[in-house]
């Protein structure tokens, strides 16, 4: 990778430091309450779609701090990327505004999320409505469309996945690194040769819109990652446009070259 990832960048800053750890500390806590009170955190932190009777309001926030209990490659990629990347944003923008695009970005792929899930399922959940002859979901009603054999069983598999992650935030990230060091080369493993950030964001932007709209059954969120980019995009325009921020990879990269020597 180039210079600016030496000296003083190496050393992860505040606000990149304690995400992770709080990821990792939340991932922790689900799997010690799992083993001992068999309750997993994630039915309840977790983001359900807004029709589900199991949605609370607060899981618009709490999802992004959660992982899959499971699958430790879920919460290590998602922190990795975040360190590898949010520490040099981090490092630019200071932490206030690196934690405000974060978690605008984490909201935005939550909301691009549910969108896409609206488009999805509204047809099925008016048919549930109108053969039950019900105005909303009820818990009573979840419970019989998951037993096996009910034409609805696959509505209410979906109306009780809560979706978990920091992804959308984490390609949020990859999105403003990819626009303020568009010519950084990056490393992929196994790819042997490097790879122009631009490109990489790129990249990931159409793998994410064709297995989305090809609902690859794969269980990832992948529109809610495009929602992290998207809304990544919109806020450093927005920033680059009103806050009198010029957002130029040169700019950026000699102020940071600068930061290090000091």
């Amino acid at each position: 990778m180039s210079r600016f990832f030496l000296g003083r960048t190496s050393n992860t800053p505040p606000v990149v430091r304690n995400l992770i750890i709080i990821n990792v500390v939340m991932w922790l806590v689900t799997i010690a309450f799992i083993q001992l009170f068999r309750m997993n955190l994630n039915f309840h932190l977790g983001l359900f779609y807004f029709q589900s009777p199991v949605f609370k309001p607060w899981q618009i926030v709490t999802h992004m701090f959660m992982h899959d209990s499971s699958r430790i490659f879920h919460l290590f990629f998602n922190m990795w990327a975040l360190w590898i990347f949010g520490k040099t944003l981090e490092s630019v923008w200071g932490g206030k505004r690196f934690l405000i695009y974060y978690l605008i970005t984490g909201l935005g792929a939550a909301l691009i999320h549910t969108l896409v899930n609206y488009i999805q399922l509204s047809p099925e959940i008016l048919a549930l409505k109108t053969a039950y002859s019900v105005d909303r979901i009820n818990v009573t009603l979840l419970n019989e469309i998951l037993q096996p054999g009910n034409p609805f069983y696959a509505l209410g598999r979906e109306l009780m996945r809560p979706t978990v992650g920091a992804s959308g935030a984490v390609y949020g990230v990859l999105l403003a690194f990819g626009m303020l060091f568009p010519n950084t080369p990056l490393f992929i493993i196994p790819i042997p040769f490097p790879i122009k950030a631009k490109w990489l964001v790129i990249g990931f932007g159409i793998l994410e819109l064709y297995l989305g709209i090809s609902r690859s059954g794969d269980s990832i969120a992948h529109f809610a990652h495009l929602g992290g980019m998207i809304f990544g995009f919109i806020l450093i325009k927005y920033w680059s446009k009103f806050s009198g921020k010029f957002f130029h990879s040169d700019v950026f990269l000699l102020l940071l070259m600068y930061y290090n020597r000091m």
